[in-house]
């Protein structure tokens, strides 16, 4: 018998669950069949696809039995199976399940943990909330041996190989739980059949249950008892059902099923799309916008949500082709009728069947988050379902804008910003529809949060003028927008017809976007304002592009922007962050307000420390404005005291 630790973050987990973090228990009978489903589903798949499944008898089914008296209940399979191997890097480790990330998540309020642990999936281990002692014995398809884990839920786990006595199948694996006495009320027949026919009616397997039933003689007197066995799920599976026949709570009952596999939610959907295809292609598709967004969205490495099958035959859920990744964060099931069974992954990406679906996919969602979109002003609960969207996936469905060009428009019109003109959320179109007539652009600014773009003094010139500016402070607001170039948009025209018109995008913070602002300067006040500007470029020198005189300041002495072909300061560090090699020093070009009592206070002095040091605080006050670490902090420190020190 080899004995082994746990990872630390299961023996957090496990001392989480045994003391009861979870509020519905009974999910655990929903987690345990639903892996003994992902089994058989591989095992099928294996049986049509790999000669050297083929002949594998093969009739699957998931059987559930119960012990009153030895105080166990039993869910067994005949699935794929795990060896030594896989029993120890299944169940001894969560190095995938993002339990690692919750545990990092957790606060001092239980109510609140309790459902975050939802979010991030625990899977098998949440059988301990019912078992004091579990056992799972198992075989590998195609091997021999057969092992056996336990586990009490603390420290570790062992693992041995077992004997004839185990009686197992040909391959599969049975999982005993030795209830605790909070488990025990799941030991009957009723409790186990009502879980199962809530959560799991639509297993695509048989689920059996044996029980005792007693017998009664004619006088109604016991007479003993008989074993029964029955099938208490319906096994179709879901998504082929008719939509007219299917109640919210089913769509609901398997969402929670299916993303117990993906990282469990506890939350119902925020929204779901169902749909069948009949013509040239054959297929229907169930997909899910959950209500809070995956835990792994932003990783390189996050697991994709949409299973795939072909004609019932479970295929994959690990293949990222099956949905673009700026709809990362989308759970559900595709299946095919055209794909052939032994499909295999490097044929996938290249199947056209399955481009032509995903299209076709990516389209219908679209349009659903469009109506999602449209009825917000109906209710206002329609309100926040929308509300909730942006909240939690408008950040990917701008990745879309620069990702997915086929379906641009469309997203352009579904993705939302901040502004300064109106509380909330707002899109292209309402900014359109609030601007000046004789206003040829659309402006707006990136950078840091979204406060310090607020007090930002790019803005200064434009809120004077009552000019809106989009608040952008998604950092790849930087690297989405500038691709878009411009918003189009088919309007009314004056004869009755629709006209399409575009109106170009303009970043406040560079060079070029101030041509609304008025007139070209004053050339009486460009003549007064070049010496001091000439001082301020001599004593910057290289640490700048440029200095120019601005047009877009009123309070603020200075500000930065960027040249028109140069990615902004902010993007560049981005850049260098992700580890974009040969990325050259983004130098700014400080604008300054010849107005301001500091630049004009240049005008008459000869000092040329005291330039260097006003010049230096300009340009450094600029750069924190705009939320940008200083290479030199303690340089500024120090002109900054020597100009105090000097009155």
């Amino acid at each position: 018998m080899a004995q082994h630790q746990f990872q630390t973050e299961v023996s957090q987990l496990l001392h989480l669950i045994i003391h009861s973090l979870y509020s519905n228990r009974e999910i655990f009978l929903r987690e345990l069949v639903s892996n003994a489903s992902d089994a058989l589903d591989k095992l099928k798949y294996l049986t049509v696809a790999d000669e050297a499944y083929k002949t594998l008898s093969f009739d699957p089914r998931i059987d559930i039995s119960f012990d009153k008296e030895a105080k166990t209940l039993t869910i067994k399979d005949n699935g794929i199976g795990m060896n030594e191997k896989d029993l120890e890097e299944s169940l001894g480790t969560i190095a995938r399940s993002g339990t690692k990330a919750f545990l990092e998540k957790l606060s001092a309020d239980a109510k609140k943990d309790s459902n975050l642990i939802g979010q991030f999936g625990v899977g098998f281990y949440s059988a301990f909330m019912a078992a004091e002692r579990i056992e799972v014995i198992s075989r590998k398809a195609g091997e021999e041996e057969s092992w056996k884990w336990s586990s009490e839920g603390k420290e570790g786990y062992d693992i041995e190989k077992t004997g004839p006595e185990a009686a197992l199948p040909a391959q599969g694996t049975t999982v005993v739980l030795h209830l605790s006495e909070e488990g025990l009320e799941y030991a009957n027949r009723w409790s186990v059949e009502d879980i199962i026919k809530r959560y799991s009616n639509h297993v695509a397997f048989p689920i059996y249950l044996t029980y005792d039933e007693k017998e009664y003689d004619d006088k109604g007197k016991e007479k003993g008892s008989k074993t029964k066995t029955d099938r208490i799920n319906s096994g179709q599976a879901l998504w082929r059902r008719s939509k007219s026949e299917l109640k919210e709570e089913d769509y609901t009952e398997f969402y929670k099923s299916l993303s117990s596999q993906f990282g469990s939610d506890t939350e119902p959907p925020l929204h779901y799309v169902h749909t069948r295809a009949e013509g040239t292609l054959e297929y229907s598709t169930l997909f899910y916008i959950p209500s809070k967004a995956p835990f792994d969205m932003y990783n390189v490495d996050y697991k994709p949500g949409v299973k795939l099958y072909v004609k019932r035959v479970y295929i994959t859920d690990d293949d990222k082709e099956l949905m673009p990744t700026w709809l990362r964060f989308v759970k559900g099931v595709i299946d095919s009728e055209d794909l052939p069974l032994n499909v295999s992954r490097e044929i996938l990406q290249q199947n056209k069947i399955l481009l032509n679906i995903k299209n076709a996919s990516v389209k219908k969602l679209l349009s659903e988050i469009k109506a999602m979109a449209d009825a917000a002003g109906n209710s206002e609960d329609n309100k926040k379902k929308w509300e909730t969207f942006v909240r939690e996936f408008n950040r990917p469905l701008k990745e879309g804008l620069y990702q997915d060009y086929a379906n641009r428009e469309q997203i352009q019109e579904l993705v939302r910003f901040k502004s300064t003109a109106v509380e909330g959320w707002t899109s292209f179109a309402d900014y359109v529809s609030r601007m000046k007539d004789d206003q040829k652009n659309i402006y707006y600014i990136t950078g840091g949060d979204e406060n310090t773009l607020r007090a930002s003094p790019l803005l200064e010139a434009y809120k004077a003028r009552d000019i809106e500016v989009l608040i952008m402070d998604d950092e790849i607001d930087d690297l989405v927008i500038p691709s878009l170039h411009s918003y189009r948009k088919e309007s009314p025209a004056e004869d009755g017809k629709k006209e399409n018109k575009s109106w170009e995008l303009k970043a406040v913070n560079r060079a070029g976007a101030d041509e609304e602002l008025g007139e070209k300067q004053n050339k009486q006040a460009e003549k007064e304002a070049k010496p001091v500007i000439e001082k301020i470029k001599k004593a910057l020198g290289d640490r700048v592009k440029d200095v120019k005189l601005s047009r877009r300041l009123h309070d603020s002495p200075s500000c930065i922007v960027a040249d028109e072909n140069d990615p902004s300061i902010q993007m560049a560090q981005m850049l260098k962050a992700m580890g974009q090699t040969g990325m050259p020093d983004v130098k700014p070009i400080l604008e300054v307000n010849g107005e301001h009592p500091i630049v004009a206070g240049l005008k008459d002095t000869g000092d040329e420390e005291k330039i260097a040091d006003v010049a230096g605080v300009l340009l450094d006050q600029a750069l924190l404005v705009e939320g940008i670490k200083l290479k030199d902090p303690a340089d500024f420190v120090k002109r900054l005291n020597r100009l105090l020190s000097a009155g």
